[in-house]
Protein backbone atom coordinates (compact mmCIF):
# COMPACT_ATOMS: atom_id res chain seq x y z
CA UNK A 1 0.00 0.00 0.00
CA UNK A 2 1.12 3.34 -0.82
CA UNK A 3 1.96 6.19 1.07
CA UNK A 4 -1.06 8.42 -0.81
CA UNK A 5 -3.74 5.48 -0.15
CA UNK A 6 -2.86 5.39 3.70
CA UNK A 7 -5.74 6.47 6.06
CA UNK A 8 -5.06 8.96 8.48
CA UNK A 9 -6.90 9.47 12.13
CA UNK A 10 -8.05 12.79 13.57
CA UNK A 11 -5.04 13.37 15.45
CA UNK A 12 -2.87 13.04 12.37
CA UNK A 13 -1.06 16.82 11.91
CA UNK A 14 -0.81 16.92 15.86
CA UNK A 15 1.59 13.60 15.87
CA UNK A 16 3.82 15.61 13.25
CA UNK A 17 3.33 18.46 15.01
CA UNK A 18 4.78 16.38 18.36
CA UNK A 19 7.61 14.95 15.84
CA UNK A 20 6.06 11.56 16.24
CA UNK A 21 7.50 9.15 13.81
CA UNK A 22 4.88 8.06 10.86
CA UNK A 23 4.90 4.80 9.95
CA UNK A 24 2.25 2.25 7.87
CA UNK A 25 0.38 0.05 10.33
CA UNK A 26 -3.14 -1.90 9.05
CA UNK A 27 -3.57 0.54 6.26
CA UNK A 28 -2.98 3.27 8.32
CA UNK A 29 -0.16 6.24 9.06
CA UNK A 30 0.41 5.99 12.85
CA UNK A 31 2.98 7.08 15.26
CA UNK A 32 5.13 4.69 15.79
CA UNK A 33 7.05 6.63 18.55
CA UNK A 34 7.38 10.50 19.39
CA UNK A 35 10.37 10.78 22.62
CA UNK A 36 11.27 7.43 22.26
CA UNK A 37 10.07 3.67 22.77
CA UNK A 38 11.83 3.56 26.82
CA UNK A 39 10.85 6.64 27.34
CA UNK A 40 7.15 6.71 26.65
CA UNK A 41 6.99 3.14 27.77
CA UNK A 42 8.23 4.47 31.39
CA UNK A 43 5.95 7.42 31.21
CA UNK A 44 2.43 4.82 31.21
CA UNK A 45 4.33 3.28 34.23
CA UNK A 46 4.78 5.92 36.22
CA UNK A 47 2.51 8.80 35.29
CA UNK A 48 -0.47 8.46 32.08
CA UNK A 49 0.30 7.99 28.37
CA UNK A 50 -2.17 8.70 25.25
CA UNK A 51 -2.72 6.47 22.29
CA UNK A 52 -4.10 7.34 19.49
CA UNK A 53 -6.35 3.94 18.74
CA UNK A 54 -8.52 5.60 16.19
CA UNK A 55 -7.57 2.67 13.27
CA UNK A 56 -9.18 0.11 15.28
CA UNK A 57 -12.47 -1.34 14.11
CA UNK A 58 -16.02 -0.50 15.81
CA UNK A 59 -19.29 -1.94 14.54
CA UNK A 60 -22.99 -2.22 16.22
CA UNK A 61 -25.71 -5.28 16.27
CA UNK A 62 -29.32 -4.28 16.95
CA UNK A 63 -31.36 -7.05 17.61
CA UNK A 64 -34.42 -7.79 19.93
CA UNK A 65 -31.69 -10.40 21.49
CA UNK A 66 -28.32 -9.05 20.10
CA UNK A 67 -26.87 -10.06 22.65
CA UNK A 68 -27.70 -13.67 22.41
CA UNK A 69 -26.72 -13.28 18.54
CA UNK A 70 -23.14 -11.49 19.03
CA UNK A 71 -22.65 -14.75 21.72
CA UNK A 72 -23.40 -17.41 19.12
CA UNK A 73 -19.90 -15.94 17.13
CA UNK A 74 -17.94 -15.45 20.13
CA UNK A 75 -16.28 -18.12 22.40
CA UNK A 76 -17.05 -16.10 26.17
CA UNK A 77 -20.24 -15.93 27.84
CA UNK A 78 -21.31 -12.38 26.93
CA UNK A 79 -25.04 -12.99 27.94
CA UNK A 80 -23.84 -12.54 31.48
CA UNK A 81 -22.95 -9.13 30.90
CA UNK A 82 -24.87 -6.27 32.06
CA UNK A 83 -25.90 -3.05 30.81
CA UNK A 84 -22.71 -1.23 30.76
CA UNK A 85 -20.46 -3.80 31.01
CA UNK A 86 -17.74 -5.24 28.71
CA UNK A 87 -15.87 -8.49 28.15
CA UNK A 88 -12.83 -9.77 26.36
CA UNK A 89 -12.86 -12.83 24.10
CA UNK A 90 -12.17 -14.21 20.81
CA UNK A 91 -13.85 -15.18 17.93
CA UNK A 92 -13.29 -18.49 15.95
CA UNK A 93 -14.15 -19.92 12.46
CA UNK A 94 -15.38 -23.58 12.04
CA UNK A 95 -12.21 -25.47 13.01
CA UNK A 96 -11.56 -23.40 16.19
CA UNK A 97 -9.05 -21.29 15.23
CA UNK A 98 -8.56 -17.49 16.06
CA UNK A 99 -10.55 -15.19 13.46
CA UNK A 100 -9.75 -12.18 15.88
CA UNK A 101 -9.89 -11.21 19.74
CA UNK A 102 -12.69 -8.60 20.41
CA UNK A 103 -14.09 -6.29 22.89
CA UNK A 104 -17.92 -6.82 23.81
CA UNK A 105 -19.78 -3.85 24.76
CA UNK A 106 -23.16 -4.84 26.60
CA UNK A 107 -25.35 -1.48 25.79
CA UNK A 108 -28.54 -3.45 26.21
CA UNK A 109 -29.96 -6.77 25.30
CA UNK A 110 -30.86 -4.91 21.88
CA UNK A 111 -27.81 -3.31 20.86
CA UNK A 112 -24.24 -4.40 21.57
CA UNK A 113 -20.92 -2.68 20.01
CA UNK A 114 -18.13 -4.94 18.96
CA UNK A 115 -14.16 -3.48 18.96
CA UNK A 116 -12.16 -5.68 16.77
CA UNK A 117 -8.35 -5.03 15.40
CA UNK A 118 -7.62 -2.76 12.37
CA UNK A 119 -6.14 -5.34 10.32
CA UNK A 120 -9.60 -7.52 10.68
CA UNK A 121 -12.30 -4.96 10.62
CA UNK A 122 -12.57 -5.86 6.69
CA UNK A 123 -12.80 -9.71 7.84
CA UNK A 124 -14.77 -9.72 11.00
CA UNK A 125 -17.36 -6.73 10.20
CA UNK A 126 -18.80 -9.25 7.09
CA UNK A 127 -18.12 -12.41 9.11
CA UNK A 128 -20.88 -11.16 11.82
CA UNK A 129 -23.07 -9.14 9.20
CA UNK A 130 -23.64 -12.76 6.67
CA UNK A 131 -23.70 -14.89 10.00
CA UNK A 132 -27.06 -12.19 11.00
CA UNK A 133 -28.10 -11.47 7.92
CA UNK A 134 -31.88 -11.40 8.52
CA UNK A 135 -31.79 -11.40 11.97
CA UNK A 136 -29.98 -8.82 13.25
CA UNK A 137 -28.74 -4.90 12.08
CA UNK A 138 -25.17 -4.77 11.55
CA UNK A 139 -23.70 -1.61 10.97
CA UNK A 140 -19.75 -0.28 11.20
CA UNK A 141 -19.13 2.27 12.94
CA UNK A 142 -15.22 2.71 12.66
CA UNK A 143 -15.21 5.49 9.99
CA UNK A 144 -17.50 8.01 12.25
CA UNK A 145 -15.64 6.81 15.90
CA UNK A 146 -12.17 7.51 16.95
CA UNK A 147 -11.26 6.25 20.19
CA UNK A 148 -7.97 7.56 22.48
CA UNK A 149 -7.00 5.59 25.03
CA UNK A 150 -5.38 6.92 28.42
CA UNK A 151 -3.62 4.95 30.41
CA UNK A 152 -1.07 4.96 33.56
CA UNK A 153 -0.96 5.84 37.73
CA UNK A 154 -2.29 9.36 36.59
CA UNK A 155 -5.38 8.67 34.14
CA UNK A 156 -7.62 8.87 36.38
CA UNK A 157 -6.96 12.17 37.50
CA UNK A 158 -5.79 13.49 34.23
CA UNK A 159 -9.63 12.79 33.19
CA UNK A 160 -10.64 14.43 36.37
CA UNK A 161 -9.06 18.17 34.97
CA UNK A 162 -10.49 17.87 31.93
CA UNK A 163 -13.55 17.83 33.55
CA UNK A 164 -14.77 14.05 33.37
CA UNK A 165 -17.74 13.73 35.90
CA UNK A 166 -18.13 11.53 39.37
CA UNK A 167 -19.48 8.50 37.43
CA UNK A 168 -15.85 7.76 35.16
CA UNK A 169 -14.21 7.77 38.53
CA UNK A 170 -16.71 5.11 39.59
CA UNK A 171 -16.38 2.62 36.61
CA UNK A 172 -15.43 -0.39 37.33
CA UNK A 173 -12.51 -2.40 34.88
CA UNK A 174 -14.83 -3.79 32.18
CA UNK A 175 -17.35 -1.60 32.62
CA UNK A 176 -18.17 1.46 30.51
CA UNK A 177 -20.42 4.77 30.72
CA UNK A 178 -21.69 7.68 28.40
CA UNK A 179 -20.45 11.03 29.54
CA UNK A 180 -19.49 14.49 28.48
CA UNK A 181 -15.49 15.28 27.99
CA UNK A 182 -14.21 18.32 26.93
CA UNK A 183 -17.69 19.29 26.20
CA UNK A 184 -17.52 16.22 23.48
CA UNK A 185 -20.54 13.66 24.35
CA UNK A 186 -18.37 10.42 24.25
CA UNK A 187 -18.67 6.99 26.03
CA UNK A 188 -15.73 6.10 28.19
CA UNK A 189 -14.62 2.28 29.43
CA UNK A 190 -12.17 1.25 31.76
CA UNK A 191 -10.38 -1.00 29.90
CA UNK A 192 -7.31 -0.69 27.58
CA UNK A 193 -3.36 -2.79 26.44
CA UNK A 194 -0.67 -1.59 28.93
CA UNK A 195 -1.44 -3.73 32.32
CA UNK A 196 -2.06 0.08 33.87
CA UNK A 197 -4.85 1.39 35.39
CA UNK A 198 -7.15 3.75 32.39
CA UNK A 199 -9.42 4.50 30.07
CA UNK A 200 -10.80 4.18 26.44
CA UNK A 201 -12.42 7.19 25.04
CA UNK A 202 -14.61 6.73 21.90
CA UNK A 203 -15.71 9.98 20.53
CA UNK A 204 -17.21 11.76 17.17
CA UNK A 205 -14.70 11.21 14.15
CA UNK A 206 -13.82 15.21 13.89
CA UNK A 207 -11.96 17.79 15.46
CA UNK A 208 -13.91 16.99 18.69
CA UNK A 209 -11.38 14.15 18.67
CA UNK A 210 -9.09 16.19 18.94
CA UNK A 211 -9.85 18.27 20.73
CA UNK A 212 -10.04 16.06 23.67
CA UNK A 213 -6.21 14.85 22.75
CA UNK A 214 -4.87 18.01 22.53
CA UNK A 215 -6.98 19.05 26.14
CA UNK A 216 -5.69 16.33 27.43
CA UNK A 217 -2.07 16.48 26.84
CA UNK A 218 -2.16 20.13 27.64
CA UNK A 219 -3.47 19.10 31.02
CA UNK A 220 -0.47 16.63 31.58
CA UNK A 221 2.26 18.34 30.72
CA UNK A 222 3.05 18.73 34.07
CA UNK A 223 2.18 15.55 34.91
CA UNK A 224 4.17 13.67 33.05
CA UNK A 225 1.60 12.37 30.75
CA UNK A 226 2.92 12.34 27.30
CA UNK A 227 1.98 10.73 24.02
CA UNK A 228 2.32 7.21 23.27
CA UNK A 229 3.36 5.63 19.96
CA UNK A 230 2.73 2.25 18.50
CA UNK A 231 5.71 0.96 19.75
CA UNK A 232 5.86 1.64 23.55
CA UNK A 233 2.44 0.33 23.01
CA UNK A 234 3.68 -3.04 22.09
CA UNK A 235 6.62 -3.27 24.79
CA UNK A 236 3.54 -2.54 27.15
CA UNK A 237 1.44 -5.27 26.30
CA UNK A 238 3.68 -8.04 26.09
CA UNK A 239 5.37 -7.46 29.81
CA UNK A 240 1.28 -8.15 30.91
CA UNK A 241 1.14 -10.76 28.25
CA UNK A 242 -1.62 -9.87 25.76
CA UNK A 243 -1.56 -11.21 22.75
CA UNK A 244 -0.57 -9.02 19.52
CA UNK A 245 -3.38 -10.40 16.43
CA UNK A 246 -1.06 -11.45 13.65
CA UNK A 247 1.80 -12.53 16.15
CA UNK A 248 0.80 -14.27 18.90
CA UNK A 249 -2.49 -15.31 17.59
CA UNK A 250 -3.96 -15.80 14.34
CA UNK A 251 -6.31 -18.12 12.01
CA UNK A 252 -3.37 -21.08 12.97
CA UNK A 253 -3.68 -20.49 16.53
CA UNK A 254 -6.53 -22.04 18.72
CA UNK A 255 -7.25 -20.46 22.26
CA UNK A 256 -6.31 -23.36 24.28
CA UNK A 257 -2.42 -22.93 22.73
CA UNK A 258 -2.31 -19.70 23.24
CA UNK A 259 -3.16 -19.65 26.61
CA UNK A 260 -6.71 -18.01 26.28
CA UNK A 261 -8.92 -20.99 26.80
CA UNK A 262 -10.15 -19.00 29.78
CA UNK A 263 -12.56 -16.98 27.49
CA UNK A 264 -13.80 -20.93 26.17
CA UNK A 265 -17.06 -21.74 27.73
CA UNK A 266 -18.35 -25.02 26.39
CA UNK A 267 -20.97 -24.86 28.50
CA UNK A 268 -23.12 -21.39 27.71
CA UNK A 269 -24.67 -23.41 24.56
CA UNK A 270 -24.00 -23.68 20.94
CA UNK A 271 -21.50 -20.99 19.17
CA UNK A 272 -18.94 -21.00 16.11
CA UNK A 273 -16.09 -23.24 16.77
CA UNK A 274 -17.81 -25.23 19.55
CA UNK A 275 -17.39 -28.44 18.40
CA UNK A 276 -13.97 -28.02 17.33
CA UNK A 277 -12.73 -26.45 20.36
CA UNK A 278 -14.62 -29.03 22.27
CA UNK A 279 -12.46 -32.01 20.25
CA UNK A 280 -9.11 -30.08 20.95
CA UNK A 281 -10.05 -29.83 24.53
CA UNK A 282 -10.50 -33.59 24.92
CA UNK A 283 -7.30 -34.39 22.59
CA UNK A 284 -4.98 -31.94 24.53
CA UNK A 285 -2.87 -29.52 22.56
CA UNK A 286 0.17 -30.35 21.28
CA UNK A 287 2.28 -27.28 22.01
CA UNK A 288 1.43 -24.20 23.96
CA UNK A 289 2.46 -20.31 24.07
CA UNK A 290 4.76 -19.31 26.55
CA UNK A 291 6.60 -16.70 28.08
CA UNK A 292 11.00 -16.57 27.75
CA UNK A 293 13.28 -14.74 29.29
CA UNK A 294 16.85 -14.54 27.77
CA UNK A 295 19.81 -15.78 29.77
CA UNK A 296 22.84 -14.18 27.64
CA UNK A 297 23.33 -10.66 25.64
CA UNK A 298 20.65 -11.45 22.61
CA UNK A 299 17.32 -10.05 21.45
CA UNK A 300 14.88 -12.74 20.09
CA UNK A 301 12.32 -11.34 17.71
CA UNK A 302 9.00 -12.37 15.93
CA UNK A 303 9.92 -15.64 13.57
CA UNK A 304 12.66 -16.83 15.34
CA UNK A 305 12.91 -20.39 15.47
CA UNK A 306 12.84 -22.45 19.05
CA UNK A 307 14.88 -25.52 18.05
CA UNK A 308 16.04 -29.15 19.71
CA UNK A 309 19.48 -30.34 20.74
CA UNK A 310 19.65 -31.69 17.07
CA UNK A 311 19.06 -28.41 15.70
CA UNK A 312 15.48 -29.08 14.45
CA UNK A 313 12.64 -26.83 14.41
CA UNK A 314 10.12 -27.42 16.87
CA UNK A 315 8.29 -24.41 17.43
CA UNK A 316 8.37 -20.02 16.75
CA UNK A 317 8.80 -16.75 18.03
CA UNK A 318 5.73 -14.72 18.14
CA UNK A 319 7.05 -11.80 19.92
CA UNK A 320 9.96 -10.58 21.04
CA UNK A 321 11.70 -7.15 22.89
CA UNK A 322 13.33 -5.97 25.71
CA UNK A 323 11.65 -4.89 28.78
CA UNK A 324 11.83 -1.01 29.74
CA UNK A 325 10.18 -1.69 33.11
CA UNK A 326 12.32 -5.40 34.19
CA UNK A 327 15.42 -4.26 32.49
CA UNK A 328 15.66 -7.93 30.39
CA UNK A 329 14.94 -9.33 27.07
CA UNK A 330 11.70 -11.01 27.29
CA UNK A 331 9.47 -12.84 24.41
CA UNK A 332 6.76 -15.08 23.44
CA UNK A 333 6.84 -18.28 21.59
CA UNK A 334 4.96 -21.93 20.27
CA UNK A 335 6.84 -24.43 22.25
CA UNK A 336 6.03 -28.23 22.45
CA UNK A 337 4.25 -29.20 25.80
CA UNK A 338 7.44 -31.16 26.88
CA UNK A 339 8.84 -27.98 27.03
CA UNK A 340 6.43 -25.76 28.13
CA UNK A 341 7.19 -25.89 32.10
CA UNK A 342 8.45 -22.47 33.87
CA UNK A 343 12.17 -23.31 34.13
CA UNK A 344 12.43 -25.45 30.68
CA UNK A 345 15.69 -24.65 28.60
CA UNK A 346 14.92 -22.76 25.17
CA UNK A 347 17.24 -22.64 22.33
CA UNK A 348 16.11 -19.82 19.98
CA UNK A 349 17.54 -19.69 16.48
CA UNK A 350 18.10 -16.22 14.08
CA UNK A 351 17.25 -18.15 10.52
CA UNK A 352 18.47 -15.18 8.97
CA UNK A 353 21.95 -15.37 10.72
CA UNK A 354 21.23 -18.55 12.47
CA UNK A 355 22.68 -17.38 15.58
CA UNK A 356 21.95 -19.68 18.81
CA UNK A 357 20.88 -18.00 21.68
CA UNK A 358 19.78 -19.53 25.15
CA UNK A 359 16.24 -18.70 27.09
CA UNK A 360 14.06 -19.63 29.81
CA UNK A 361 10.79 -20.30 30.35
CA UNK A 362 8.95 -17.83 32.99
CA UNK A 363 6.21 -17.11 34.75
CA UNK A 364 3.68 -14.86 32.71
CA UNK A 365 2.81 -11.89 32.84
CA UNK A 366 6.08 -11.23 33.25
CA UNK A 367 4.52 -7.86 34.61
CA UNK A 368 1.77 -6.87 36.65
CA UNK A 369 1.08 -3.30 38.66
CA UNK A 370 0.61 -3.24 42.16
CA UNK A 371 -2.83 -2.08 43.50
Amino acid sequence: MSDSTLRRTPMYESHKALGGRLVPFAGWEMPVQYSGIVDEHHAVRKSAGLFDVSHMGEFVVEAERAIHLVGELVTNDVELLTDGQARYTVCCNERGTILDDLIVYRINHEKVLVVCNASNRDKIVPHFTEALKGRAKVTDLSDKTALISVQGPEAMSLLAAAGADGRVQEVPYYYFTDSVLCNVPCTIARTGYTGEDGVEIFCPWTDEALRIWQTLLDLGKDRGVKPIGLGARDTLRLECKMSLYGNDIDETTNPYEAGLGWTVKLDKGDFRGRDALLAIQKAGVSRKLVGFEMTERAIARHGYEVIDAGDNVVGTVTSGSPSPTLSKNIGLAYVPVASSAVGSALRLRDPQRGRVSAAVVVKTPFYKRSK
